[in-house]
């Protein structure tokens, strides 16, 4: 009965300032039209809210890795593994500000565990999959002369690199899941550092100073144990096959003129 009431007290009202009934309704829906057209209006206006995070695909075929990473571990590891990480970070951020996922990165431990976890794994498989290639492809790049005196200045050579970063990326060094990675640190020279489960040398706090990946290696089972079962030595060795260092390269550049994070897809 009270809705009823309110509904004619919204009718007459117009008819009362000299509307027949027909008119009101036209009234009425052109004030409907106006607070649709505000809405819109207002929702475009807005500042994005974060949920927009997608799942990339990847730049080549599953099977375009072989023989060194298989076709089904690549299947796997990205339409499940890492597009459960864009779910989840997206689910974490739901109706906040949107912030672009380099970004996103800084503060990422003090954020909790969904944007620290589920955060992190979206940014490392998208840096992931867009440094490497087929094996043909892979062996026709090489570091850029910039690069290349970088890893001598740090290293000694590049086998030299190869070799450290096998140790660091070894079970022993980096224990249980996690990644290795080459990186830019705060005096422009180049490291190699080992991260626990999904963080990332962007995130504060994870190491000593945020540094920047140019390079990275995921070495969580998911990422090889289909093929490769507990030989993860074997796995690090045989990834350098499907290396872009052209691509590498283009990161070492960004880093060195922007002292940022690469940016990602997706």
């Amino acid at each position: 009965k009270l809705s009823l009431a309110l509904a004619a007290t919204a009718l007459a009202a117009p008819c009362a300032m000299g509307y027949t009934p027909q008119q009101a309704k036209a009234s009425a829906g052109r004030r409907d039209l106006l607070k649709n057209a505000a809405a819109f209006t207002a929702a475009v206006a807005a500042p994005g809210l974060a949920g927009a995070y997608d799942l990339p695909d990847l730049p080549y075929a599953f099977d375009a890795l072989e023989p060194f990473i298989d076709a089904p571990t690549m299947k796997i590891h990205h339409d499940m593994h890492h597009n459960t990480y864009v779910t989840n970070v997206n689910k974490a951020l739901e109706g906040k500000p949107a912030v672009d996922i380099v970004t996103l990165q800084t503060d990422a431990l003090s954020a909790g565990p969904g944007v620290r976890n589920s955060g992190g794994g979206h940014y490392n498989h998208a840096f992931f999959w867009d440094e490497m290639i087929a094996p043909d492809a892979a062996k026709k790049t090489k570091p850029s002369a910039a690069l290349q005196a970088k890893i001598d200045a740090a290293f000694g050579s590049t086998d030299a690199m190869k070799e450290k970063f096998a140790a660091a990326a070894a079970p022993g060094a980096v224990f249980g899941s996690g990644w290795c990675w080459v990186v830019v640190n705060g005096k422009d020279e180049l490291e190699i550092v080992g991260t626990p489960n999904q963080d990332n040398p962007l995130m504060k706090g994870v190491k000593d100073e945020i540094k920047y990946p140019i390079l990275g290696l995921d070495v969580w089972e998911h990422a090889y144990y289909l093929k490769y079962q507990n030989r993860r030595p074997e796995y690090v060795t045989n990834w350098w096959n499907v290396v872009n260092w052209d691509k590498v390269s283009d990161n070492f550049d960004y880093v060195m003129k922007e002292h940022k994070g690469v940016p990602v897809r997706g």
